[in-house]
């Protein structure tokens, strides 16, 4: 019995549980902005799809990864180069629950928000693990794109269609990847190195990567004011995004004047990165005026 349960949550940490939470939240809040609120079924059935999709983007990641994740300090401990999951195992339920994932959400949603759940999936899986992660130093610019679906496909089922501020949604998240995988990059940058992943610092040197993860946060701080004029958010919102988000730029510009090595602001900014998103779209979630 024992080792069955071990099975189970082994496959649940293939899925990422704390990755797929903050998925969530944002496309709760892609669905909030969107005008009315939906129907408790509707909401329901678009977080259980999206989970499952997040879900089984990240077990494909994992399968894709096992090599790389072994030489790593930070992931050799995961199930799979752990070598408590087979990858045969991996691979089938990654499948399945992508598939299932866009058969829920499209038959009990809408086959746009499905469609765009089983793009994000084989974008992360086919375009960022495949291709870009292995093959340049701008995977995490590129590969952010597929972390930034979970407001489009909200959107989506609420609305049936795309409008640009479900667009504006995406880009908050976009241009948040960088400088969150960044500050990560540069805290493991060793780990990278020894598993030879191109990330930004261990490529172009941890001077630049700084200067790059400035750059992107204020890039960020703007994007993340648009859905105010857009009539997507109201003042409750206006005022975590310029609070947070200037509190996100100050610890930026300390990462980006640290030496050589991940110093403290370097590891704050990394923890503060997943608090301050989850702030914005909760934020997005609780705003009256949406």
């Amino acid at each position: 019995m024992t080792a069955a349960v071990g099975l189970v949550k082994d496959y649940l940490n293939l899925t990422k549980p704390r990755i797929i939470l903050l998925v969530l939240v944002t496309t709760w809040a892609g669905m909030r902005a969107a005008g009315a609120p939906a129907a408790a079924g509707l909401l329901l059935a678009t977080l259980l799809g999206t989970a499952m999709a997040a879900g089984a983007a990240n077990a494909l990641n994992c399968y894709l990864d096992r090599d790389v994740d072994a030489l790593m300090v930070r992931t050799r401990n995961r199930p799979l180069p752990a070598g408590r999951v087979p990858p045969p195992g991996a691979l089938a339920f990654g499948l399945g629950l992508g598939i299932l994932a866009v058969a829920l959400l499209g038959t009990a949603v809408n086959w746009l928000a499905a469609a765009l759940a089983g793009l994000g999936v084989a974008f992360y899986v086919l375009v960022y693990t495949k291709w870009l992660k292995r093959s340049t130093p701008k995977n995490i610019v590129i590969g952010g794109a597929a972390g930034a679906v979970g407001p489009i496909i909200g959107w989506a089922a609420a609305t049936g269609r795309l409008d640009f501020p479900a667009l504006v949604l995406f880009a908050i998240i976009f241009f948040w990847t960088p400088p969150h995988f960044w500050a990560l990059a540069l805290v493991r940058k060793d780990d990278y190195a020894r598993a030879g992943i191109p990330m930004l610092p261990v490529v172009s040197g941890e001077a630049a990567t700084r200067r790059q993860i400035v750059g992107y946060t204020l890039a960020l701080v703007a994007v993340s004011i648009l859905p105010v004029p857009l009539a997507a958010a109201g003042r409750w919102y206006l005022t975590v995004a310029v609070v947070s988000g200037a509190l996100f730029l100050g610890l930026a510009v300390r990462a980006g004047r640290e030496g050589a090595g991940p110093g403290r602001a370097t590891r704050q900014l990394y923890g503060y990165s997943i608090i301050y998103l989850a702030a914005l779209f909760v934020a997005l979630v609780a705003d009256c005026g949406c």
